[in-house]
């Protein structure tokens, strides 16, 4: 075993490859303040897969001491950590940056053990547990290392969002951007509004497929998160040293809270009392009205939301306003005069500067998809650039902070390889490789401008992912390759070592087995992965595909 096999790939490490230390019933772990947390951790994983206690101690040989230490935090950053494997007195150390480094080093170690230490229970209970004896340093590129989860278009229930954080984690990223609103259903429980999740939570049926399908998967689907459900997964992430940035979308993909609430939409157009949650995909035309009564309604919404998420960064959407019902609505027409906008770009911007004052006077900032940059800016609001990377180099240059998650390079609902085999596929050809070489700083940012990309986001748009085995699918492995080109400090594109990678990940392969994620196989979807084939059916599960009869 050696560095190399880390996923991300550590900057720099020195090990001896002819001693190593063992862990047995002896390992103590030694957590100095503001560690605890992880030595909790390590105990739940490392120690439930091997059957040891990994009792608290603060002395003898067999420790694994952790520690934060401002000299690392100079050094390296808080999300920094040194990690050292002596087999002497202590045995391990990891020093971190910050609490976060320390749990950072902590994910190495347990990588360093072998896949067999990311099981929750020992295979056997006579198993010798071995770390090489060296040292290891470490530090990420970016601060902003994400994965986007839309939970709106198919529900994923709240293990299963707990389950994806310990997946980021295990991959060292260390912000979880939640989708928890569209057209297709609204899923956080807001007191002051209940409607929203009576109503806007349940969709009757769903389309199955592209939007082009004629096929429909009959069943109700919906579902919601309760606020104590809300504070749980927060907290979970928090442990884990992970951002959640709730997603609350405005004033597009709005149907589902129309749907529950008729006001909110333009009734001087529609008759907006007839909307039901949306069941199939694209771009809805039923956008929310721009009256002080949908400002005063969304800040109830933000102000509940504000209580859960602590994070600095509201995400707001701002994303596909279809803008024909204000160009329709007299008084979407009248506020426009009133307030000087020449164009409904400038109502949305007004719409969007609306709630960047609101945020920024309660400590927090918005960020939104890089339309809101249509009508100008609000002052102190971010941009996650996904159409391409237009909107981030246009964002950086005016000085806004700038999320790159570019649909062509990082969207991963798109398709993994050209072949029919394919499930349900949509988007561009997105490669492991593809992905490994995808550069979230653009060249054409002097340094100054790229200081404000905070960092990099991958996307995982449901619709054609009714469950967590399809969302595993589309996610893993090119999450792997994602997460080493957000921490490691890889060379340029066409310079990096995928043929190392490729080696890295056949280990790394083992892990993503032993956490028990449905991946897509290096050679290709397996028979029950499958796009599903003329007859209808897959594997003899009865999937539909598009022009035969649902069976669902």
């Amino acid at each position: 075993m050696t560095f190399t096999d880390l996923i991300p790939a550590a900057r720099a490490a020195e090990w001896n490859t002819a001693a190593r230390f063992t862990l047995d019933a002896r390992t103590r772990i030694d957590a100095r303040p503001g560690t605890e947390h992880v030595a909790r951790w390590l105990r739940g994983t490392v120690g439930a897969a091997t059957g040891l206690p990994l009792a608290d101690g603060d002395s003898g040989p067999h420790r694994i001491v952790l520690s934060v230490s401002p000299g690392v935090a100079e050094e390296l950053g808080a999300e920094g950590y040194r990690l050292a494997v002596t087999g002497g007195e202590p045995a391990v150390t990891i020093e971190g940056g910050g609490a976060a480094g320390v749990f950072w080093g902590a994910q190495t170690l347990r990588q360093l053990l072998g896949p067999e230490a990311f099981r929750r229970a020992p295979l056997t209970q006579d198993r010798d547990w071995h770390l090489p004896v060296g040292t290891l340093q470490d530090r990420p590129r970016f601060g902003w290392r994400g994965l986007m989860l839309d939970v709106a278009r198919h529900f994923m229930p709240k293990d299963g969002v707990l389950r994806y954080l310990d997946l980021l984690a295990a991959h060292k990223l260390n912000v979880f951007h939640f989708h928890l609103t569209d057209d297709q259903g609204w899923r956080v429980e807001i007191k002051r509004h209940p409607r929203l999740t009576e109503v806007g939570s349940w969709r009757s049926r769903t389309k199955w497929g592209h939007r082009a399908s004629g096929l429909w998967d009959e069943k109700p689907h919906g579902g919601y998160y309760t606020q104590d459900d809300i504070r749980e997964i927060v907290a979970y992430a928090a442990e884990r040293h992970i951002t959640v940035v709730p997603e609350i979308d405005v004033p597009g993909h709005s149907q589902a809270a129309i749907a529950a609430y008729p006001e909110l939409g333009n009734t001087d157009v529609i008759d907006t009392s007839s909307l039901t949650v949306w069941d199939t995909w694209g771009i809805n035309p039923n956008v929310l009205a721009p009256t002080d009564n949908t400002l005063r309604f969304y800040e109830d919404v933000f102000e509940e939301l504000l209580a859960l998420f602590p994070s600095t960064f509201i995400h707001i959407g701002g994303d596909e306003c279809l803008k024909d019902q204000w160009r329709e609505s007299p008084a979407a027409q009248a506020l426009m005069r009133q307030r000087g906008l020449a164009d409904e770009n400038e109502l949305q911007s007004w719409f969007i500067r609306h709630f960047d004052t609101w945020l920024t006077a309660r400590g927090r900032r918005l960020i939104g998809w890089d339309e809101i940059l249509e009508g100008g800016l609000a002052p102190g609001a971010a941009v996650s650039s996904w159409r391409g990377y237009a909107g981030g180099i246009a964002a950086a240059r005016a000085g806004h902070d700038v999320v790159m998650c570019p649909e062509q390079q990082v969207y991963l609902d798109h398709r993994q390889a050209a072949g029919e085999d394919e499930p349900m596929p949509i988007g561009y050809v997105r490669t492991l490789e593809d992905v490994y070489r995808f550069e979230p700083v653009p060249a054409q940012l002097t340094e100054d401008e790229a200081a404000h990309v905070l960092g990099t986001q991958a996307n995982v748009w449901t619709e054609v992912m009714q469950d967590s085995s399809r969302v595993d699918y589309q996610v893993f492995p090119r999450l792997a390759a994602f997460a080493e080109v957000a921490w490691s400090a890889l060379p340029a594109p066409a310079d990096r070592d995928f043929a190392g990678f490729e080696q890295r990940m056949d280990r790394h392969y083992r892990r993503l087995d032993a956490l028990g994620v449905a991946y897509r196989p290096p050679g290709g979807p397996l028979p029950w992965q499958r796009r599903p084939g003329p007859d209808g059916t897959s594997a003899g599960l009865g999937r539909p595909i598009e022009g035969t009869p649902p069976n669902v």
